[in-house]
């Protein structure tokens, strides 16, 4: 499980990697003003409602109950089930884009009306949106098919799919002075980086045999029992998206670049969520329902466990460097051009605020997956439908007095609340125990946390007052050399507390990818 979870982390990596390197050019472009905010807006808007309608609800609903179907059934039942839902999701996709591209201007008005009291930033922001929104049916095509594939322990193709949204913005910003302006180029972006991963990721479902076709619906068992943990999934979602729309909407009657402040901080807040606490969510969903659906609960507990510890491993670093120094983080990152050092000090408390729920955002689809791996995707909402009230009414309370700094801190306790209901609700259904290993990693990890913020607060300021004389680059090479002391201590510490283990691990995942594939004629590292 480990060395699938480092394909797809892997992956996970580059995307984050490629996307700095986007977001270093649309912070150089278009800065964190008008224009920029209008885009956000526009590209906003498709990924809410990918969230709702793709990766968040359908993954959970539909990841388990292909590998059921698969595992119990055979790959005809799982391919006629595959071909059902597909049918079902283009017709609704192609429906929702059609009342979308024509009441895009509505649809601005309810979710940035503070953009309403400037005309040509409105008229920007429909223009782009029309342009963005197409996005959405490719993009969920795309998730469709990496289900699938996820089901059959193939991660790479759709682990590797975003790096062309990435690729493809980029190639449109350079190209920017034959768009009308640089926002429109890094709309279209969006939109062929769509194309090029619906491309990517169908032609893996070709290759494996698994590509999925229109066939007429047929209410059967199977397709009941989807619909029956994708409704209360769907609206956990719907809840989860509801509270950044209220950001969206409120952040857009702050001060210009408030919107931005928001996208930087979460787009490094991101990095760990993505690269560690997706990627672990991903593996450990299917590797749950293959273990369940075998009746081995205990082997289902320990991968669980093991997930939680592999990562908190890679969490910790992040958190620790994202509270100790994230001016520097965004300084280094991202001042050039038309973002300046205050829009990156503006990120850089909001990245604090975001930072608060980062134990939970990355662990919570470690703690979940227990239910989605049995069917069961009304508890988890429960649990996110809570939370989400609690980061609505925080919004509202927190706006006022630290503008979208509080709009971040509202997010982060909400998190909070969810997992620790999800948590307490596993618990006392029986289908999370930490065992004896566990325990004593959580303490070891806290340990190696508390001196890895001490190392960086020291490390910070020494590199400011070494390097301050650097005409150029001074910001980047400050990061460099912080993030490779606190890389330094951190990988020492760990080989201190826990000895050879996690290495050890990490070799005995890697070999033994067959063995766990689950299909012996096909392992996921030919997913490679």
């Amino acid at each position: 499980m480990i060395g699938k979870i480092l394909t797809v982390g892997g992956y996970t990596l580059l995307s984050r990697l490629t996307g700095f390197f986007r977001d270093i050019m649309l912070a150089a472009i278009l800065g964190a003003g008008p224009v920029a905010d209008a885009f956000f807006v526009a590209f906003r808007l498709p990924n809410h409602f990918r969230a709702i309608f793709a990766e968040g609800a359908f993954n959970a609903a539909f990841i388990p109950a292909y590998a059921r179907i698969r595992t119990r059934g055979g790959p005809q039942a799982a391919q006629k089930f595959g071909d059902r839902i597909f049918t079902l999701l283009f017709a609704s996709q192609v429906g929702l884009l059609g009342l979308a591209l024509v009441f895009t201007p509505q649809v601005i008005a309810v979710l940035a009306p503070g953009f309403s009291r400037e005309p040509s930033q409105f008229a920007l922001a429909v223009s782009l949106t029309r342009i963005t929104f197409p996005y959405l049916l490719l993009i969920t095509l795309v998730t469709l098919w990496g289900g699938i594939l996820n089901a059959l322990h193939r991660f790479a193709a759709a682990s590797a799919a975003p790096i062309l949204l990435n690729l493809a913005m980029i190639a449109t910003l350079v190209l920017a002075v034959y768009f009308p302006g640089a926002g429109y180029a890094a709309a279209w972006g969006v939109l062929i980086s769509g194309v090029l991963q619906a491309l990517l990721v169908g032609g893996d479902t070709v290759r494996n045999g698994v590509m999925t076709s229109f066939r007429a619906l047929r209410l059967d068992d199977d397709v009941r029992r989807f619909f029956k943990a994708l409704v209360p999934a769907t609206i956990g979602s719907a809840g989860t998206q509801l509270a950044l729309f209220a950001d969206t909407i409120i952040a857009s009657f702050l001060s210009a670049g408030a919107i931005s402040a928001l996208y930087y901080a979460d787009r490094i807040d991101q990095l760990p969520i993505g690269v560690i606490g997706i990627a672990v969510g991903t593996v450990l969903l299917p590797e749950m329902t293959h273990r369940l659906a075998s009746g081995d609960a205990a082997g289902a507990r320990s991968a669980q466990n093991r997930a939680i510890e592999f990562a908190l491993l890679l969490g910790v670093p992040c958190i620790v460097a994202f509270l100790a120094v994230p001016d520097l983080i965004m300084r280094g990152l991202f001042v050039r051009g038309r973002f300046t050092a205050g829009d990156a000090h503006a990120a850089a408390l909001t990245l604090m605020a975001y930072t608060v729920g980062l134990i939970p955002f990355v662990l919570i689809r470690s703690v979940v997956a227990p239910f989605l791996a049995r069917g069961d995707t009304a508890t988890p909402v429960k649990a996110a439908l809570t939370g989400t009230a609690v980061n609505i009414v925080l919004k509202i309370v927190l706006t006022g007095p630290l503008a979208q700094v509080g709009l971040a801190l509202a997010t982060s306790i909400g998190a909070w609340i969810n997992f620790l209901l999800v948590l307490w609700l596993a618990g006392r259904a029986g289908f999370i125990a930490a065992d004896a290993e566990l325990k004593a990693t959580l303490g070891k990890l806290a340990l190696a946390g508390i001196a890895l913020a001490a190392a960086l607060l020291v490390a910070a300021p020494l590199a400011t007052s070494l390097l301050g004389s650097l005409p150029r680059f001074r910001d980047v090479v400050e990061l460099l050399v912080v993030a490779l002391v606190g890389g330094l201590v951190y990988g020492v510490l760990v080989l201190v507390l826990f000895g050879r283990r996690w290495l050890s691990l990490l070799r005995s995942g890697t070999s033994n990818e067959h063995d766990e594939s689950g299909d012996a004629s096909a392992p996921a590292i030919d997913a490679l």
